[in-house]
């Protein structure tokens, strides 16, 4: 990255992206643990990872802040390096761990059965791990013909990934409580929608933006596709397992009457 062709305005308008970035994926971490207690013990687990998945970007947005402010100098009025690198590795790390988390949580939520949860985990999740390590060396290189090459590359599994969310997972869908499957659906749009976003600002760089204009347009949207992918696709995942919840608890407390009314009647005196 070459830093110093950043204005300052521009500068900022990166770190202060950061901050907000920081400050949802806290606030939604904090949000999905303290409550978890009201979801039934069947989807805890999902909304386990979900905050897990939060907590994991809000350390790694602490770390690119961080990184960020060590990279350049602004005292001057003018954006200056500092020679110490912006760690760009960050993100893919970030990537690498909760991008397939994603694609877990919501087979969680979904609760399907044993052995077709197992499948589908290890084959979505695998196939998110490929597509961030085949987009991490095209991010980094500075030349525009293998970012190029590397994005094709990422894209394969990115396509299977929606083939099997559109397609693959259709008929388990279809299988899922009235209340939720509308939920579900969205969920799944919403995941494609914002991933899609990656690869659109992962070729900025080759579409005519340049200098302190690409950095912004590239660490911004990634930013933006972050929460939506993370903090809001999070919320969907906590809105279906609470009406599974309310489903289980109307269920229980359907059955508990007839058998309370019984018990009354045989014990009045004949």
């Amino acid at each position: 990255m070459e830093l110093e062709a950043l204005s300052v305005g521009q500068y900022s308008f990166i770190q202060n992206a950061y901050s907000f970035g920081f400050a949802v994926m806290a606030a939604a971490t904090l949000f999905f643990w303290l409550m978890k207690s009201e979801i039934a013990p069947a989807y805890r687990l999902a909304i386990t990872i979900t905050g897990l998945v939060t907590a994991v970007a809000a350390y790694h947005y602490l770390q690119i802040m961080l990184s960020w402010g060590a990279a350049v100098d602004v005292t001057s009025g003018e954006v200056i390096s500092t020679g110490k690198p912006f760690n760009q590795a960050y993100r893919y790390v970030d990537w690498l761990l909760t991008v397939p988390l994603l694609l877990i949580e919501l087979i969680l939520v979904m609760r399907l059965s044993r052995q077709e949860t197992i499948k589908r985990t290890t084959v979505l999740g695998g196939a998110a791990a490929l597509m961030i390590v085949l987009g991490y060396p095209g991010e980094v290189s500075s030349a525009g013909g293998l970012r190029f090459v590397f994005w094709v590359l990422s894209m394969i599994p990115f396509v299977y990934i929606v083939y099997q969310l559109v397609v693959g997972l259709k008929e388990s869908i279809s299988q899922q409580p009235e209340s939720v499957k509308n939920l579900i659906n969205i969920s799944v749009y919403l995941v494609i929608g914002s991933w899609l976003f990656y690869p659109i600002v992962y070729l900025f760089p080759l579409v005519g933006l340049e200098g302190g204009a690409a950095i912004t347009a590239v660490e911004v949207g990634y930013t933006v596709a972050d929460i939506v992918a993370k903090a809001v696709f999070g919320v969907f995942i906590f809105m279906i397992a609470m009406r599974k919840s309310q489903e289980i608890e109307g269920t229980a407390s359907t059955v508990s009457k007839p058998a309370a009314a019984a018990e009354n009647e045989t014990s009045k005196p004949s």
